[in-house]
């Protein structure tokens, strides 16, 4: 058989059943439209050295405990998802109670991970605040681990919360959003380098074409990042993602994959297994072991 892969990031919306308000910036119009499994499977073909996409996870995309309902319904009877990364109000004097409820509906099995978009919080300390952590010490209890979503410039808030969070397992998206467009890597390769001195966060290699110039990036764009982010964290705590559809915005699915494919080269098979299915095994705790791109 050949090995699988994993995409430990996507994204999945029926506008029709659920809005996507983020998605009326006219920036975004070419992905305002519903996205499905059987888009993704049609999207992804250009599968890495003959694996096959053996599972996914898909992730939330608005503050909405509905929409997490609706991913984890969809996981329950749609074989290739494998995980959902949920939400849910950390700052919920009641929380204990939401995840439980999540885990105890339909598809609740399939909850993994809770994520809060920090990246649009004003308070330079969000992750911080004694009713977040609250909050998280919450998701802690439940088994549940944290998907920590910043931008590069609040990479600090990410440092501390692993300093005070060590028994939480979190994986940093999107590498921390490094400004691959404008250049100037240095204080994000600083902070990278500190986040990744605690061994319980993982990294997604994800999001990073649509932080390169999205009609010129080349894969040398992606190379200085990739380099650190190796180094940092090491193959067996990094994974694949794709951040489709969000990628379509710079190349899409395939070109994506094809780019991971050229930064793997010189990598050994363990690592390149690691970082294409293992670590996001690990650390979703996928099972399901039947899971093929055309599966139904």
């Amino acid at each position: 058989m050949p090995a699988p892969l994993i995409d430990a990031h996507h994204h999945l919306w029926d506008l029709d059943q659920r809005p996507q308000p983020w998605l009326d910036d006219p920036v975004l119009a070419t992905i305002r439209r519903t996205f499905t499994p059987d888009d993704l499977r049609a999207a992804a073909t250009q599968l890495s050295a003959g694996r096959r996409l053996h599972s996914t996870v898909a992730v939330q995309c608005v503050p909405d405990v509905p929409e997490t309902k609706d991913l984890l319904a969809l996981a329950e009877r749609e074989p290739l998802i494998g995980a959902v990364v949920g939400w849910a109000d950390l700052t919920s004097p009641a929380i204990g109670d939401l995840p439980d409820g999540l885990l105890a509906g339909p598809g609740g099995t399939y909850l993994r991970s809770l994520r809060h978009l920090v990246q649009g919080e004003t308070d330079p300390e969000w992750l911080q605040r004694p009713d977040v952590e609250r909050g998280l010490a919450a998701v802690g209890e439940r088994g549940l681990c944290y998907d920590v979503l910043v931008r590069s410039h609040q990479l600090d808030q990410a440092i501390r919360l692993a300093e005070r969070f060590p028994d939480l397992p979190q994986v940093l998206n999107h590498a921390g959003k490094p400004p691959i467009a404008d250049g100037d890597l240095a204080d994000w390769v600083h902070q990278v380098r500190l986040l990744a001195g605690h061994p319980h966060v993982v990294c997604k290699l994800s999001g990073l074409i649509t932080e390169a110039d999205h009609e010129k990036w080349t894969v040398d764009d992606i190379r200085p990042v990739w380099d650190v982010l190796l180094s940092a964290f090491g193959p067996d705590r990094l994974m694949f993602g794709s951040d489709w559809p969000v990628a379509n915005l710079a190349g899409g699915w395939n070109r994506w994959a094809a780019t991971v494919d050229e930064l793997l080269d010189g990598c050994s098979t363990d690592e390149t297994s690691a970082i294409l299915a293992g670590t996001a095994t690990t650390f979703y705790r996928l099972t399901r072991t039947e899971r093929t791109l055309g599966s139904r």
